[in-house]
């Protein structure tokens, strides 16, 4: 869960970002601080980033309690944005709680399969499930629609105080969840080092 503030002519680098892992003595989630000493747990496989100035300006603050429908809350907001902009692609990051309620998760293993998963449910078997519980802050980055880039157009990583954190799925408790987020739209979208070979196994 990359929190990043880089470095500026007044202020020092700061490295904020938190990990999950499945821990090899239970099969539980440990989430860990980030520090140098975790620096082999660093960036391995892939990720949808937001950068920005940090600077004071408007915001999109978005609020919604109790899920009626089967999609996430990052879905909904992205098939809106979707809906209303039609073939023009538009990105979104920032960040929600989740004040009340669980959550689906979560953690891939410490290892990479050591053969190819050439399907969602060899995805889902090699990964870690779990439900955790609010509050969780979540880091959400997403595109309305892919512009030829072979975009993950969502991807929402999740971490907590009390020791839970993962990639976020889905509330589980529609009937009493409450998020309060906020977001900012992006000016510019890069790819950096697209795969050869490409599919859509665990894009959810």
């Amino acid at each position: 869960m990359p929190i990043v503030q880089t470095e500026s002519e007044h202020k020092s680098p700061v490295n904020g970002s938190y990990f999950a892992r499945v821990n090899p003595a239970d099969g539980g989630c440990l989430l860990e601080k980030y520090s140098e000493k975790y620096r082999d747990f660093g960036f391995a496989l892939l990720a949808n980033l937001f950068a920005s100035e940090g600077q004071h300006g408007k915001v999109i603050e978005v609020k919604a309690k109790r899920r009626t429908g089967k999609l996430n809350f990052v879905t909904c907001m992205r098939q809106t944005l979707e809906k209303h902009y039609g073939d023009k692609a538009v990105g979104m990051g920032g960040t929600f709680i989740i004040q009340k309620g669980k959550v689906k998760t979560h953690v891939m293993p410490a290892e990479f399969s050591s053969c190819p998963l050439n399907s969602e449910e060899e995805v889902n078997k090699w990964l870690n499930f779990y439900e955790m519980k609010a509050p969780l802050i979540c880091l959400p980055v997403f595109v309305s629609k892919d512009p030829g880039f072979d975009l993950r157009l969502e991807h929402t990583h999740f971490f907590s105080h009390h020791g839970e954190g993962g990639h976020y799925h889905y509330d589980t408790t529609p009937d009493i969840v409450e998020y309060l987020g906020y977001f900012s739209p992006a000016e510019l979208l890069y790819r950096i080092d697209p795969p050869e070979e490409t599919h859509s196994y665990g894009r959810d």
